[in-house]
Formats: C-alpha cells, structure tokens, sequence
C-alpha cells in the first residue's frame, strides 16, 4: 500500500512544465525556456578546479556528518564579512542542497500540528516540506499592490499556540522583492515571543536595487537556508547549507547522519571555492541577470502582460495574465504549446499566484528576444481570433 504522505504530496507543477517541454523537445520542437530558476551560465572554473584536485587527492569519502570544518569556516567567514553578524561554524550544516535543509530544520522543530507561518504566493516546496513532516502550514497573503510585502499587522493575528516558525524568504520566489528593513526587524521582534524565523537567503547576492539583509543582523533565534545552487550556478552539485541556533544542532546532526550521512566530499572543496575564489565571475552574471531583467520587463509589457511590482532580486518576474486568463496553469500549457515557450503558473506558487505567470531571465538574451517575439505573435494572433 502506499502511504498517505506519498499519496497526497502534490506536484512540483515547473517540473511538469519543463517534462513536457522536454518531450516536445524530443519530438523535434524548439522550446523557449522561461520556465526553471536554473542558472544557464557553466560554473566559474576556480570551483571546478578545485573539485577535480579534491578527486585527484582521493577526496571520495565520507566527511564529518556536518560537513568538513574548512567549508563551516568559510560560510562563517562570509557571514561575518557580508553582513557583520558573528556564526560558529560549530553551528553550520552542510547538505546536499537547500531542500535537505528545510527538511532538516522542519522535522527538527515541528511536532504532528504545529504550525509555520508563510506567505502565499510563496515558494511551492515549502508548504509541502512541512506538511510532509506532518505540520501545518499557514499562509499569510501578500499582494501585489503592497510590493508583495509580509507585515507583522498581517502575521500577528494567525500566531497561536502551535506556531513554531515564521518563514521568510528574500529576495523572494516567484516574485523577486526584497523584505525592508523595517519588515524585517518586525518580523524579527517575533521572537522574543519564541517563535523561531526560518530565513530561505538562497538568492543572497542576485540583488539589482536596495540590499538584501540577513535574518542573523536582527535576531539569533533563527535559522538560515543557503547554497551554492543559485549564485554560484551549482543547481547540478546539490550543495547546500543551514545554520541553526545552538540547540537544535545536535537533533539536526542526529538527523543528517540517518538521513543523508553527509554532504559529497569533493564537492564541498568546491564549495570553499565559490566563497573565497569566485567574486569576479559572480558580478559578471549577476550583471548579465541584471541587464536581462531591463531588458524583458519592459518588453513583456509590452506585450500585454502588467507588472506591477518590478522585482529586485533573484532571476524571476511574476507579471499578472489575468486578462488573459483566469486558470494560469491551462494558459502556461496554450503558451507552451502553441507558441513553443515554456512559463510557469502562477498557481504554483499558491492561489494568490492564481492568474500570474513567472518568467525565469535563466538564459542570453538571444533566446529572451526569441521567447518574448514568439509570445507577443501569439498573443496578437489569439486577440483576433
């Protein structure tokens, strides 16, 4: 029999976007795609470099269940630099991506109901990591004529006696913003009533305006997600981090030696790279994200899609299609098969993304000019018909 928790967890509905258009892909169809948060840049060749010498040197082996003491140094170091905040790298863990992380973090915390506030639209995993650890998220709308902001105002009234966390995520996905300072130290001050904030700062650094703040500036009763994946273009490498405040470290090695035993040592070689060898390549692409995100929301505008809330942050533009059409996933699959350009629903993200699409900048602009003519001839030619 299989179980409930396999039964009843939903799709990660872009991968089904991206399944098919891979398979249209096979059939002979050229695809656009605008559809997955995956870096098209190859990752900086000092990070490669030092993989390959951490193989030569025999490096295949199983390191300390929280990750080798050098990589813990250098994201304590960096945290330090970045945002001035103190970490003991006796607090790290190092994983095998991001999600092992939420996994970690969530079954460490949450008993069967208890409950973590997050906001809707919001990252599709993350109502379904704690659910699948058998908590209960609760969703907090944040709309789009406010920037897509969570306010405390807004957060206050849910918290109940099974609130464990508050999870924030910024620069954000789907929608690219950035929390302000003054929501993040209300947001904050939530724990001074024990509840713990989760902060996802996996986009740290793709940051266009404003400047991204570390949940650990404001408060120790935290935990922090971040990875390689995204800056660094790592997707494939699946390496990943959390830091925990003191006391749930222990649970959460206990866990990660079940679990995951650890991270992939060779890999986590290259991690020291990214963080002390890789700056130069990183503000390059994140100059070029920069550049396609000027260039294509103004475009997409022009061609019909409304954004109202220019994003500053991660590689993504959330723009309202409600004029198009109510039922974003039915409207991602007309766009994806008739004008060969793969995007994903709105609905993905939580029914406040209902009647949105999400564009990923992933790719050169070559293609970003190809997707954006395709759409905007499609789009003509279904206005008249």
């Amino acid at each position: 029999m299989i179980s409930c928790r396999a039964k009843n967890i939903p799709p990660f509905i872009v991968m089904e976007i991206l399944e098919r258009a891979i398979a249209m892909e096979r059939c002979g169809k050229d695809i656009v795609h605008m559809e997955v948060g995956e870096p098209d840049f190859d990752t900086p060749e000092c990070i490669k470099e030092a993989a390959a010498r951490a193989l030569a040197q025999g490096e295949t082996h199983y390191t300390h269940s929280m990750g080798i003491l050098e990589l813990r140094q250098a994201i304590a170091r960096h945290y330090r630099d970045k945002y001035g905040v103190e970490v003991d790298p006796e607090r790290v863990v190092v994983t095998n991506g991001t999600s092992p992380a939420l996994m970690l973090i969530f079954a460490s915390m949450l008993d069967p109901g208890d409950e973590v506030i997050l906001s809707n639209p919001g990252y599709s995993c993350y109502p379904n990591i704690v659910e699948f650890v058998e908590g209960k998220p609760v969703e907090v709308r944040v709309h789009e004529e406010d920037g897509f902001q969570y306010h405390y105002d807004e957060i206050l009234p849910l918290i109940s006696g099974r609130t464990k966390a508050i999870l924030i995520n910024s620069p954000s996905n789907p929608t690219g913003n950035l929390l302000k300072d003054r929501a993040m130290r209300e947001i904050s001050s939530l724990a001074r009533k024990g509840l713990y904030i989760v902060s996802d700062e996996i986009y740290h650094g793709l940051v266009y305006k404003g400047k991204e703040h570390s949940i650990l500036e404001y408060t120790d009763h935290a935990f922090v997600i971040n990875g390689f994946s995204k800056l660094y273009a790592m997707t494939g490498w699946r390496l990943g981090y959390l830091i925990a405040p003191e006391e749930f470290v222990r649970p959460i090695q206990k866990m990660q030696q079940n679990l995951f035993i650890s991270a992939n040592s060779f890999v986590q070689r290259a991690g020291i790279a990214a963080l002390t060898q890789a700056g130069d390549e990183v503000s390059e692409m994140v100059r070029t994200y920069d550049q396609r995100r000027r260039y294509l929301i103004p475009k997409l505008r022009e061609i019909g899609f409304r954004i109202a809330v220019e994003p500053e942050g991660a590689f993504y533009i959330l723009a309202g299609a409600q004029h198009f059409s109510r039922d974003s996933y039915a409207f991602a699959m007309e766009l994806l098969e008739n004008a060969s350009v793969a995007v994903t629903p709105g609905i993905d993200f939580g029914s406040g993304g209902e009647g949105y699409i999400r564009f990923s900048y992933t790719m050169d602009l070559e293609h970003l000019k190809k997707g954006v003519e395709r759409l905007g001839r499609y789009l003509e030619k279904r206005s008249r018909g």
